[in-house]
């Protein structure tokens, strides 16, 4: 059996936008990629390096000499480091400043020149790239790896028996690939520890960062929930603008993902609370250091929501599907996990662990939006939502 459920420790995992990106590598333009620190963009790229005939300048952003080189804005001093080269890639490009800037002289003086640059701070990276390269790039998100991408490598009944491993180490490239548990937790506290606050820590307006680390936290604890801001800035002692501003950058470095509440018709339906999905569910148990089995835990389905919330948004954003994205909640109670509208469609999805619960809509979704869809996602049919 266990040959039959280990194909990840012995076959390369292939990012499901590695073509699109070939595909999108243009003369005099830029191929952006964001992400989280360790979800694989480096060895996505070195991927790609190798698929590029042409010879490639590699370039560490993090690296000071990089940095003061890069960031000079003269033609002269760009021209001169890049030499002949026409394929550039930048890991870490967020470090270096004006990096926008910069990338446009390159692609509007140097004819035929393509580029990659990485990542693993949107809040940096996106704004410096936005406006200077407005219709000079193209832009992907590369998240943990995905259940599309594990398709090819095992079937439907080899990716339940992973479930449950998946609900509570998540998904990042060396959890998936490493077996034992002891070692999984290893690298999740690694990347927590290591990097995953890196950036957090060095954006602007962080002057706790132990008040951020808490509200990552306390966020944990509630995952899915509805959040109260005036609780969370009471229970931490910090004011209510800075837990605003670190939920906002702790968006911006890939950590929490934020939705809001979805209204139309009903006055009692709930728009100003919003909830919040970590990016992996293993972060999520290392943060609180929970590791236990299923069996011993009361946090389930709060584990299963943040799982088929997140795969599913990777899933919309690999495959195109552009929706908007809600949950529906109204004053007495009644809810939906999902609302995704898309092409003037409304489509209520809601997430149960257990396939005996919530096959009927609730009442009040139904009689206000009669032309909605409804689904239930559950451990028996999710596969298919996911991938």
């Amino acid at each position: 059996m266990s040959s039959m459920i280990d194909k990840t420790d012995t076959f390369e995992i292939v990012r499901y936008i590695e073509n699109d990106i070939i595909q999108h590598l243009q003369p005099n333009k830029v191929i952006v990629i964001y992400g989280p620190r360790r979800v694989g963009k480096t060895t996505l790229v070195h991927k790609l390096a190798k698929q590029i005939s042409d010879p490639v300048l590699w370039l560490n952003g993090e690296n000071l000499d990089t940095q003061e080189w890069l960031s000079s804005r003269s033609l002269t001093k760009l021209t001169a480091g890049i030499g002949s080269y026409r394929r550039l890639i930048i890991d870490e490009a967020q470090r270096v400043d004006q990096i926008g800037l910069n990338l446009k002289i390159l692609i509007d003086s140097i004819p035929n020149i393509r580029i990659i640059a990485t990542g693993s701070s949107s809040f940096d990276l996106a704004n410096q790239v936005g406006e200077p390269l407005v219709g000079r790039k193209w832009q992907y998100q590369l998240y943990p790896v995905a259940q599309l991408e594990l398709v090819p490598m095992e079937t439907p009944f080899e990716s339940k028996l992973k479930l449950e491993e998946r609900l509570i180490y998540g998904s990042y490239p060396e959890v998936v690939t490493t077996q034992g548990a002891q070692e999984k937790r290893n690298i999740l506290s690694s990347i927590v520890d290591g990097a995953l606050f890196k950036d957090l820590f060095m954006l602007d307006g962080i002057k706790k960062p132990a008040k951020a680390v808490q509200l990552a936290k306390a966020i944990a604890l509630q995952v899915g929930g509805l959040i109260s801001l005036t609780e969370l800035s009471n229970t931490l002692d910090i004011n209510l603008a800075t837990v605003e501003r670190y939920l906002d950058l702790l968006e911006k470095t890939f950590v929490i993902i934020s939705v809001s509440g979805f209204r139309r018709n009903l006055r009692t339906e709930l728009t100003k609370t919003r909830r919040y999905y970590f990016w992996d569910n293993g972060i999520r148990n290392s943060l609180i250091n929970s590791f236990n089995p299923l069996s011993l835990r009361t946090d389930t389905g709060q584990l299963w929501e943040n799982y088929i919330f997140i795969e599913r948004m990777k899933k919309r954003d690999y495959q195109h599907i552009y929706s908007n994205i809600y949950f529906w909640r109204t004053h007495n109670r009644q809810e939906i996990d999902l609302v995704e509208e898309r092409d003037g469609k409304l489509h209520g999805v809601e997430i149960k662990w257990s396939p005996s619960k919530g096959r009927r809509p609730p009442s009040n979704w139904t009689d206000t939006y009669p032309n909605a869809e409804y689904v239930v996602v559950n451990r028996e049919n999710y596969l298919s939502f996911i991938t």
